[in-house]
């Protein structure tokens, strides 16, 4: 299955790339999602504390089961005041 994936600030940072499309086995979960982000790029494991996962507008947790044609936004923490 394939997912568009959105980063964002620090996330966006790391990844070099604001956009990219995944492929994903079927049955992937956005836990499986993150390790396949991980695996091509190890500097992004020191952000998965603190990153949250949005399917289609929705924050969900890592045993989200995923499908072909979703949008998945990586959320860092945000700051401010």
């Amino acid at each position: 299955m394939n997912v568009r994936v959105l980063s964002f600030a620090r996330v966006r940072e790391v990844l070099s790339s604001g956009q990219m499309t995944l492929d994903l086995a079927d049955g992937a979960t956005a836990a499986d999602l993150w390790s396949a982000l991980e695996r091509g790029c190890p500097p992004l494991r020191e952000l998965a504390a603190s990153t949250r996962i949005a399917r289609n507008g929705r924050v969900v947790d890592g045993c989200e089961p995923l499908r072909d044609g979703d949008e998945i936004a990586l959320l860092p923490p945000v700051g401010g005041g």
